[in-house]
């Protein structure tokens, strides 16, 4: 079948590019021309590992195709999918469903024959309502149904997340949108992966509700974490005595400084927002919110200690920014708030990242980017360990500590101990819910 994406960014570039090794043709949309050149170039404007490799393949079999062009992009496909951004409003906390919203409008002034309507970005709940009244006001004469599909997509493993998900979640009014979105996802049919299907309200709900309580578990441990460190307590091993009860799991139990990126964020807030507009506080999302922010500032103080309670004068290495490994995201991550800080505090601060440099050289003025860790540690006073590539997983401890003028480290992801950093030759080693941070 012929499916139409509205929106080359994360969202709508892996969905365009999955759905076409589905064997469907599809074609994405962009108002952007640079980003439409980008792509027909066989260039990827995102890192996400292996996306570039099946976007190749799919364009040279005929399958996926980019333009500006949404009236042909429409003619003769089943069902067009909006994955456009919808970033938190300023000033009141809800999304903001301009881009979404201009979509459906656009839609129903070109399409001509039945469609399905499918929201793939994350939106509040009665969105999806608001889409139909769109597309209905802006062409009465249109037949067409709308559909709520929200995505579920790991940064850094979205491939294998579309192809092989927990679920797939589809909010429907009638038959025949649920047809068409069943042959949408026929492939994941056949292979017996659960498709959800629902009403409006649900689907919307349904993605809002899983990432508050994947944060809320996130922010959950942080705090455990934090009460650890001053009881004596070894949060990994808290963390692996309870996520061996099947009732809570051991997925989003790993202690660190804080969560960030392009989702948890954006939809705590949207979520706290919605509970407020219907008068029903989301007190334990709210919670959350407040929680996660005064863990990132928290950080601050641990690398304080670390550098003998001032950062003027110092050093410092930064090995990952983004907000999370295999991904060059930058939204919201906890570097975003730990790098100015230190600048701000008279520090001269050096970072390594495998891909943060694209989004962030412009969001992190005054640093200075390093290719190597090694290199990034040369002469420095403190080594902060602020996102868990692979790279950073194996370093050889007494070369870095050899490099530096004063061997601290703040292990902010927990890949070392305290013990394999002390025979390294480190004088000071700290990290997350082992102990205070301190001497080695």
């Amino acid at each position: 079948m012929k499916i139409a994406i509205i929106g080359t960014g994360y969202v709508g570039l892996v969905s365009g590019v999955c759905f076409s090794d589905f064997g469907h043709n599809v074609v994405c949309v962009d108002k952007d021309s640079n980003k439409i050149d980008t792509l027909k170039r066989g260039d990827v404007p995102i890192y996400e590992p292996g996306l570039d490799t099946l976007m190749l393949k799919n364009v040279e079999a005929g399958r996926l195709n980019f333009t500006m062009d949404l009236e042909g992009a429409l003619d003769g496909a089943e069902a067009v999918f909006i994955a456009v951004g919808t970033p938190t409003r300023r000033g009141d906390g809800h999304a903001d469903l301009t881009y979404v919203m201009a979509a459906a409008e656009e839609i129903a002034t070109v399409a001509k024959n039945y469609i399905v309507v499918v929201t793939k970005s994350t939106v509040p709940v009665g969105t999806n309502r608001k889409v139909k009244q769109t597309v209905a006001k802006a062409n009465p004469n249109l037949e067409f149904d709308v559909a709520s599909n929200p995505e579920f997509l790991r940064e850094g493993a979205a491939i294998d997340d579309f192809m092989k998900p927990d679920r797939v979640v589809v909010g429907v009014q009638s038959e025949r949108a649920a047809e068409v979105m069943k042959e949408v996802y026929r492939p994941l049919y056949l292979r017996d992966f659960p498709v959800v299907t629902t009403g409006l309200e649900s689907a919307e709900m349904i993605k809002y509700a899983a990432n508050a309580f994947l944060a809320a578990k996130i922010t959950f441990i942080n705090e455990i974490a934090a009460l650890c460190e001053k009881v004596g307590a070894d949060v990994k091993q808290v963390a692996n005595g309870i996520g061996l009860d099947n009732r809570i799991g051991n997925k989003f139990l790993h202690a660190g400084p804080g969560f960030g990126g392009s989702c948890f964020p954006k939809d705590t807030r949207a979520l706290a927002r919605i509970g407020q507009e219907y008068a029903v506080p989301m007190q334990i999302t709210e919670t959350v919110i407040e929680v996660n922010e005064e863990i990132k500032r928290g950080m601050i103080d641990k690398l304080l200690g670390l550098c003998g309670g001032t950062f003027n004068g110092k050093t410092v290495a930064v090995l990952g920014v983004t907000f999370k490994p295999n991904t060059d995201d930058m939204r919201e991550a906890p570097a975003l708030t730990i790098v100015p800080a230190l600048i701000g505090g008279g520090a001269k601060v050096r970072v390594c990242d495998p891909q943060g440099y694209r989004e962030g050289a412009e969001l992190l003025p005054g640093v200075r980017w390093v290719e190597d860790a090694y290199k990034a540690a040369n002469n420095t006073d403190l080594v902060v360990l602020l996102t868990e590539w692979n790279e950073f997983r194996a370093l050889d401890l007494k070369r870095l500590a050899n490099k530096m003028n004063t061997p601290h480290m703040a292990d902010l992801r927990n890949i070392y101990s305290a013990r394999d950093a002390k025979r390294a030759g480190f004088a000071a080693y700290g990290s997350i819910g082992r102990g205070g941070f301190g001497a080695a």
